[in-house]
């Protein structure tokens, strides 16, 4: 098979049987536990804290602990598309590429799903193209031309009710171009932007997720956005292992629209399960060239957790907006990955050659090439040991950034710490931070009775 992360986790239908891998080199780092955000809502178990700072018996490392609860209530309310055919997309068999399918008019320009806002670039905003013939005449350079205004306006621009040809408004003034950008709405004067906070792998766990996304004040008790100016990142991997991937999907994209609303922010990464399962969506069961031997998409989906649900339930918006997820992104001085690898650098050379590379790849690339960049981004642990300090300033030199944040290797698989021998679950308090404190990891092992994280940047 491929070298996709076949981590234990809960069985489900079509998820196929489960294989752990042999972990070796065990890295050194320290949890923590961000403070509350300035001027947003206290978790509700402040002052609960652990009374002192706790010491593992594993290599030395340190732990800097505090109390993360294990449990938390959320409501699951599922986010609906508005004016969606609930008509499945596509079936696996058979598609050749995410042609808009029936019912999908109307939802592709829904706010927080699109970049514009109802319209494409702006373009025949106006009604007419580029204001040419306007006057009702063409201003040709020709010699001695002199084009003569008439008496009367045009029949062809009379209004009813006026004889005076239609004004253009003018827009604002263009903005000065050193002028910081923002891919939110600015700031007002003297006011800063919201803080910014990461969530990590979610693998289908909604209700997890809605109780982790309230207990931090981002969500209210509805599972609607709360959180007014801040900003989030998810890491990726929104499917496979867990009960409701669309569900999950579902919320994020109706966060983003909430979120733009109300000044803030929400946007998500790729991950290798988005290509996974766009992948057993698109090509189903046709081959394609593995290392160990002839392999498909959907065989490999379902072996890494596809639930049959969510790819019954996939719908051309989730595709559309799954397949213009960012590979990599740079925030606050945080370079934000999915996977612990380094495979990003075969893409490009900066962030944005990075994600057009992914994006022309999943519009225009065979099924082989969809393999091989899945066989990439699926690879991990390149910044534990002794080499990953090293591997961590590759990336950070190349794209920018003083640290990397990223999801994709589940921290008790990271530290060691995969099965207690009490035989309880895996103990996560919090984010991990190691690679000389040059990598934060974030994926908390929900699939394996761990963690859902979310945390506030900075850590530590």
């Amino acid at each position: 098979m491929t070298p996709e992360d076949r981590f234990p986790g809960p069985e489900h239908p079509h998820s196929g049987p489960s294989h752990q891998p042999d972990l070796d080199v065990l890295p050194y780092g320290t949890y923590y536990e961000p403070d509350p955000a300035p001027g947003y809502p206290a978790a509700p178990y402040e002052g609960e804290a652990y009374d002192g700072e706790t010491y593992s018996g594993y290599g030395g490392a340190r732990y800097l602990e505090q109390h993360w609860p294990a449990d938390g209530q959320g409501h699951t309310v599922h986010a609906q598309g508005i004016g969606i055919d609930q008509t499945p997309a596509f079936s696996h068999q058979g598609q050749g590429g995410y042609e808009d399918g029936p019912g999908y008019e109307g939802s592709r320009e829904q706010a927080g799903y699109e970049d514009g806002a109802g319209y494409e670039d702006g373009q025949d905003q106006a009604g007419y193209e580029d204001g040419r013939d306007q006057a009702g005449y063409d201003a040709r350079d020709q010699g001695g031309y002199e084009p003569a205004l008439p008496d009367q306006p045009s029949p062809a621009l009379r209004l009813a009710g006026r004889d005076d040809p239609p004004t253009i408004e003018l827009g604002p003034p263009l903005p000065d171009p050193a002028a910081p950008t923002y891919p939110y709405p600015a700031p007002g004067p003297g006011e800063p932007p919201g803080p910014v906070y990461v969530v990590g792998d979610v693998h289908g766990y909604l209700e997890e997720l809605r109780a982790e996304l309230r207990h931090q004040g981002l969500i209210d008790a509805d599972g609607h956005w709360s959180a007014g100016r801040a900003r989030i990142w998810f890491l990726g991997d929104f499917t496979d292992r867990g009960p409701d991937g669309i569900g999950v999907i579902d919320l994020v994209m109706q966060l983003a629209a909430e979120a733009a609303a109300a000044g803030g922010y929400c946007r998500a990464l790729m991950g290798n399960h988005e290509l996974l399962f766009l992948g057993a969506a698109k090509y189903g069961d046709e081959p394609v060239q593995s290392t160990a031997g002839t392999a498909s998409f959907l065989a490999a989906w379902r072996l890494n957790g596809g639930q049959q649900n969510d790819l019954d339930r996939l719908e051309a918006h989730h595709i559309s907006w799954l397949s213009r997820l960012p590979a990599i992104a740079l925030e606050d001085g945080h370079l934000l990955l999915h996977s612990d690898t380094t495979a990003y650098l075969e893409y490009g050379e900066s962030i944005p050659d990075v994600n057009d590379a992914v994006h022309g790849l999943l519009a225009d690339g065979s099924v082989d090439e969809w393999w091989d960049c899945f066989r990439r981004f699926t690879k991990r642990f390149a910044f534990r040991g002794d080499a990953g300090p090293t591997a961590v300033h590759e990336l950070l030199d190349t794209y920018g950034g003083s640290r990397i944040v990223h999801g994709h290797s589940p921290i008790p698989y990271l530290t060691g710490a995969v099965h207690n021998d009490d035989g309880q679950p895996p103990h996560i308090p919090g984010p991990y931070v190691y690679a000389d404190d040059l990598a934060v990891a974030m994926d908390g092992g929900v699939t394996m009775e761990g963690r859902l994280l979310v945390a506030r940047l900075p850590i530590g």
